[in-house]
């Protein structure tokens, strides 16, 4: 029985062409910063997002929380939403790392309103923290891949400017955006002093993320990535990964676009299921009544179907590029399956 693998766009693996680029590439040591390999990707994301310079790292996470080291200092607050990947699945690293305390504010469908954005900037006093820092995310994970609209992206960055606050976007999937928009990663990024974005999701690279920001921002990001233990050798192997997968990967994500709608639209009107958004990308979040989402997680598996239960009474399912669309359909034919077999057990009664 073939597995269908669902829970998430990171778990994609490298294709022969992949493969192949990485075995020819041209290495060296980057901690001296004599890899050429990762300097061309470095060189190539800082072009896509009209920064002045990159810095390859090996996770999201390390990307984002590089980009609220060089933007903040301890004691500063960050204006973020409360449903965001920084502020619910990064183990509370801003605190940790970089000393400064999170504001979260609703950001229902994955955008804080404008208004809710100025009410939580601080008033200057010294007795209140700084406001320092406004974060957004692009694509936004946990409201199922939506797409956060450019207008208020400029309106939120604007409001921001003109408060002296920085701006940082963590846009791991900001080329599901791009693909989804027609709008490029550079009009996307003029709106923020730093961004991250993301190789091993549905580009599928086997590791790594990208920052982006100011020659001073990367120069100070490089020197806590050692600190923070990221500092690495013959790492074009894998930065040669990330450059075949912005060269060959990026159009192709309609593909999984596409599938995710497919896969929506068959799982409507299934007993105890409810898909709860029209994907705009390739993220579909669906809720299951008679059971638990862990244990219809659980369930779904034994249909060769692999789904996460992603938060809490939700479940996830990401489509990549390892997902064919004749995949895609047999995943919801299987939790179709699954969720209309809750009642013949009895299980909803």
């Amino acid at each position: 029985m073939e597995l269908i693998d669902l829970r998430s766009d990171t778990v994609t693996r490298p294709d022969a062409p992949m493969i192949a680029a990485m075995a020819n590439a041209a290495v060296g040591d980057d901690v001296y910063g004599e890899d050429p390999t990762v300097n061309e990707l470095q060189d190539t994301v800082a072009g896509l997002l009209g920064k002045e310079a990159a810095l390859f790292v090996p996770t999201g996470v390390m990307s984002n929380q590089l980009c609220l080291k060089v933007l903040t200092s301890p004691g500063d607050e960050v204006i973020i939403g409360e449903n965001c990947h920084i502020y619910n699945y990064e183990t509370g690293a801003p605190a940790l790392l970089s000393g400064v305390q999170i504001h979260p504010i609703p950001d229902t469908h994955g955008c804080m309103e404008l208004d809710a954005v100025e009410e939580a900037i601080r008033e200057d006093a010294y007795y209140l923290p700084r406001t320092a820092l406004v974060a957004l995310e692009q694509t936004h994970n946990r409201e199922g891949g939506a797409v956060i609209p450019i207008d208020r992206i400029a309106a939120i960055s604007r409001l921001a400017g003109e408060r002296g606050i920085a701006r940082h976007l963590d846009g791991a999937r900001l080329w599901n955006a791009c693909v989804a928009t027609g709008i490029t990663p550079g009009t996307y990024a003029a709106h923020f002093d730093t961004v991250s974005v993301c190789l091993s999701k549905g580009l599928g690279a086997p590791a790594g993320s990208v920052m982006a920001g100011t020659r001073r921002h990367v120069e100070i990001a490089r020197h806590f990535r050692k600190i923070w233990g990221g500092g690495w050798r013959q790492a074009g192997i894998l930065a040669a990964a990330g450059l075949h997968a912005l060269r060959n990967n990026v159009e192709r994500l309609r593909e999984d676009h596409e599938n995710a709608r497919l896969f929506a639209d068959a799982l409507h009107d299934t007993p105890n299921l409810q898909v709860l958004h029209t994907p705009q990308t390739n993220i579909v979040l669906f809720a299951i009544r008679g059971t638990g989402a862990p244990e219809f997680e659980a369930h779904v598996a034994q249909f060769g179907v692999k789904i996460s239960a992603a938060f809490k009474g939700k479940l996830r399912a990401v489509f990549h590029k390892d997902v064919t669309q004749q995949s895609a359909m047999r995943a919801a034919e299987c939790v179709r399956a699954a969720a209309e077999g809750l009642s013949s057990s009895g299980e909803n009664a």
